[in-house]
């Protein structure tokens, strides 16, 4: 013997499941925001690649909006960085795929102070990615740069230097600052 069900109660449990599925949650996660790639190229960096390297990986870790990743031989690269013997300086970014672009001039004159390379090159990148010096600042401030001191092996940007970061990457529309600046990180 079959058991009958209503019709009004197939409708409405189908009725149901069906808007369970379509019917979008009110906490639905965002969607993802697309990641922008700026390329380096640190084929002049000599002796400081690794840091530069170190560097990158530090701000890789720490934002989510842009990424830097190192140029192959030829590729067209945003980030320039060349060592040098005066002192470290950076033109301020944000640097942008296809448009704005950064030159680190690695300074070996910091280095034979006593600075920390990968301190020295996350702060310069900090420059590449639109960020300002925040001097005088403690070793806890990347970009407060020699101000740390020279016994400051910091190299990761702190909460607020993530945020400007990531705010100056946002969106592939974010406009950049409408003057190019010299960052020299003398003390």
């Amino acid at each position: 013997m079959a058991h009958r069900i209503p019709v009004r109660t197939l409708t409405c449990a189908a009725t149901l499941a069906v808007s369970a599925v379509v019917v979008p949650s009110a906490h639905a996660a965002p969607p993802p925001l697309t990641q922008i790639v700026l390329h380096y190229d640190d084929s002049q960096a000599a002796e400081f690649r690794s840091a530069v390297v170190a560097g990158a990986n530090s701000w890789n870790a720490s934002v989510q909006n842009v990424r830097l990743v190192e140029a192959t031989a030829g590729q067209t690269a945003e980030i320039k960085i060349i060592a040098y013997d005066g002192w470290p300086e950076t033109t301020l970014g944000p640097a942008r795929p296809g448009g704005r672009r950064s030159t680190v001039y690695f300074g070996r004159e910091a280095v034979s102070e006593g600075y920390n390379t990968i301190r020295i090159a996350a702060h310069e990148l900090g420059h590449s990615l639109g960020l300002p010096d925040n001097k005088p600042g403690p070793c806890s401030s990347l970009m407060s740069g020699s101000t740390g001191g020279v016994s400051c092996t910091n190299a990761t940007p702190n909460a607020a230097e993530r945020a400007a970061a990531d705010a100056n990457y946002a969106s592939p529309a974010a406009v950049p600052p409408a003057s190019l600046a010299l960052i020299v990180d003398a003390p």
